[in-house]
């Protein structure tokens, strides 16, 4: 387990992060853990580089965001897929890294796949805690949350698993916990990794609470069914659009 000592620790860690913030954030009510930039890079956390080829079709991906954002309020963004292996969360820590680098704006990555959460797996992060702890134990928020050490980032994701989620994710606190994460700073986005779309119904509970969604696909593996099945499942006024994720195996 890489537990940071400094717990509170303000010094930027993101390779090539721009050192103008109006303010950083104070890290004192997290739980601070280096995470480990080989294990990211294996698994394709490829915006950890700044200079990284791939890093402008994720900051494309922030611009179109960014402006459908200013036509209406737009908060929190639940990244899914029809089926599992395609790369939401791939996607998810990628949008978090290059949102985490605008100047005026923090993001909290949230996991909700329970039957196998991967942020903190992917960034190399050992952590029991997470969302189903809040739910079944009663811990508060403030309790759960890691900052992995990159400026203006926080994350939700732990070991634990559950057999059934769906009625945590659709229930009434689950809403008013979205609510609560997406009003809090007004300079905050969320990211809620959630399940595959057509493996398990809690993606479909909780699109309607969402701003917005986006759908990874794999090129190549994932078929014009599948697709068009997991958009129909959804609110078409919250769909954003596709992600199309290309992986040479």
């Amino acid at each position: 387990m890489n537990r940071l000592k400094d717990i509170g620790k303000e010094t930027p860690l993101m390779d090539g992060a721009s050192p103008m913030f109006r303010q950083a954030p104070v890290y004192t009510d997290s739980r601070a853990y280096r995470m480990d930039p080989e294990i990211v890079r294996k698994n394709r956390g490829v915006c950890l580089n700044p200079d990284s080829p791939e890093i402008e079709c994720y900051k494309i991906l922030r611009t179109r965001i960014q402006q459908q954002a200013k036509e209406k309020k737009m908060t929190t963004l639940m990244i899914t897929s029809p089926n599992r292996n395609e790369g939401k969360t791939t996607t998810c820590i990628n949008m978090g890294f290059v949102f985490a680098r605008e100047f005026n704006q923090t993001v909290l990555l949230v996991d909700c796949d329970f039957k196998g959460q991967d942020l903190h797996k992917f960034l190399g992060i050992e952590n029991d805690l997470s969302l189903i702890d809040y739910f079944l134990h009663g811990r508060p928020l403030n309790e759960l949350i890691i900052w992995p050490g990159i400026e203006k980032l926080t994350l939700i994701s732990g070991n634990k698993t559950v057999p059934d989620s769906s009625e945590m994710l659709s229930s009434e606190a689950m809403h008013e916990l979205v609510t609560e994460m997406g009003t809090r700073y007004p300079d905050r986005y969320v990211f809620f990794d959630a399940p595959p779309v057509l493996e398990r119904s809690e993606a479909i509970s909780l699109a309607p609470m969402m701003d917005g969604i986006i759908m990874v696909v794999e090129a190549g593996t994932t078929s014009k069914n599948e697709v068009e099945k997991a958009v129909s499942l959804l609110p078409r006024e919250k769909f954003l659009g596709f992600v199309l994720n290309r992986f040479i195996r």
